[in-house]
């Protein structure tokens, strides 16, 4: 409970500080310190330390796998907030309120990674959705800020009703909400032979695909992405991503029977297209932003394979690892795209000449997007892939074939930014480049390094 409490504390604190003060410097570093603490309090959870006590009455259920994936996604935020801190602060004139938004969306992620029961899975999913909503239109007098925010929202809505009505139909199958029983119930004599209960968990599998982005329910991605501040784009397309496909493992890990055939025709279907829609469309692009939008889809294709695989030890061991190099490598991508002054790859023409150290940190993080060796990116995939092969042996080898080949494809649109910064002549303009900025880079890009050659170094942390 500490991560759920401390992390709704925190958002009240930083609307109070909004009231106190109207330096964004200082309401920036309350907000730092405050996440430090929210990081304290989980760790202590993680290891046995001081916890709250309080009934959950069965809603909720903590294990050290929730810890250490709430660790990551809060140390990730952590980053976040050193590296475009400054950036939250030019959106607009709200600063304490967009982090006290972030807060509240850190809340509803600790409520998705431990909840036990379906009506506390929508509950965390609304807490960490409706904040988007506001921080997408965060930019008032941006017509694609507004469209963005009223796309997401009216899509957002569509998706939750999705949701509700699966859950309704679980219910009516079970005459339960608790996780564990679901399972045994739908597949039990009573109702073996109804479609209800295996047709509730398709709605809720169908919501949860488009929560993370994937096909066919990913076409909100690149036009709310685009549309929204680049620094919060830079928040939704990791952290919160990352949130959804922890509730995604949780609510399949043991319920993917209860799909029957249908899920070894859906899975393999959902991940090709997301794939395909995601790295072939992105190679298309020339705006480096909207290129990241789809880029985050074809992520998302990887991820799935770890929800396909049923949850094995690979599996777990995998998506911590893909949560942290994709959120550290794309936070940090972002970081520096926001302080580009033009956004096209043109716009990346010369950098490595005029910006020799941010040239080489973004390459390490398209790198390890990419999934070259030597970056945390590499063992990201391998895990997922690995997770695949362990659950399906070699009747799921061409899937991961298919995979290989996409994300090959994806070397090219990474590689494309690359090029620019040290193949092409140009006067890239960077803005805002402080010592500050360079060392939160030089500590994701020795994150990403350090991970890629030991992701030891990660993993040990989780067996601790």
């Amino acid at each position: 409970m500490n991560a759920i409490i401390f992390s709704a504390l925190a958002g009240v604190v930083m609307m109070f500080s909004g009231i106190f003060t109207k330096n964004t410097s200082i309401i920036t570093n309350v907000a730092r310190v405050a996440l430090a603490v929210l990081i304290a309090v989980n760790l202590l959870d993680t290891y046995g330390g001081w916890m709250i006590a309080v009934d959950t009455k069965n809603l909720l259920s903590f294990n050290k796998f929730g810890f250490f994936f709430n660790t990551i996604l809060f140390v990730a935020t952590f980053l976040f907030f050193v590296l475009s801190g400054r950036d939250i602060e030019k959106v607009g004139s709200y600063t304490a309120e967009y982090y006290a938004l972030i807060f509240f969306s850190l809340c509803g992620i600790a409520v998705l990674t431990s909840f036990n029961n379906l009506l506390m899975m929508f509950l965390g999913v609304e807490i960490m959705s409706i904040p988007l909503y506001i921080l997408t239109g965060a930019d008032k007098k941006n017509l694609k800020s507004n469209e963005a925010s009223l796309k997401y929202f009216l899509m957002g809505s569509f998706s939750t009703g999705i949701m509700l009505m699966g859950i309704t139909l679980v219910y009516g199958a079970t005459g339960n909400f608790n996780l564990p029983p679901i399972s045994s119930a739908v597949t039990g004599a009573v109702v073996s032979d109804s479609i209800i209960g295996p047709l509730g968990l398709l709605l809720i599998f169908v919501s949860l695909c488009f929560k993370v982005s994937a096909a066919p329910f990913h076409f909100w991605t690149p036009d709310v992405y685009d549309g929204a501040p680049s620094v919060f784009t830079s928040f939704m397309a990791t952290i919160i991503k990352a949130a959804g496909f922890f509730a995604f493992i949780k609510l399949f890990e043991e319920r993917s029977s209860d799909l029957r055939v249908s899920w070894k025709i859906i899975m393999p279907v959902i991940i090709i297209a997301t794939l395909l829609a995601g790295n072939i469309t992105a190679v298309f692009q020339q705006s480096v932003k909207r290129m990241l939008a789809y880029s985050s889809i074809a992520q998302a294709g990887f991820m799935l394979f770890v929800v396909y695989a049923n949850n094995n030890s690979i599996g777990k061991e995998g998506i911590l690892l893909y949560a942290a190099a994709y959120s550290l490598a794309t936070i940090g991508i972002f970081a520096i795209l926001i302080r580009m002054k033009d956004y096209t790859f043109n716009g990346y023409n010369g950098l490595a000449k005029k910006e020799p150290f941010i040239a080489a940190v973004n390459t390490i993080l398209l790198l390890s997007l990419a999934g070259i060796p030597l970056t945390a990116g590499f063992f990201a995939k391998y895990y997922m892939l690995a997770a695949a092969i362990n659950a399906g042996g070699k009747s799921v080898l061409w899937l991961v074939v298919i995979a290989v080949l996409f994300a090959a494809v994806s070397v090219y649109y990474y590689f494309r930014v690359i090029q620019a910064m040290y193949f092409k002549e140009g006067d890239a303009e960077v803005e805002n480049v402080n010592n500050r900025f360079k060392f939160g880079l030089l500590i994701i890009a020795a994150l990403i390094i350090s991970i890629g050659i030991l992701p030891s170094v990660l993993l040990n942390w989780f067996y601790f």
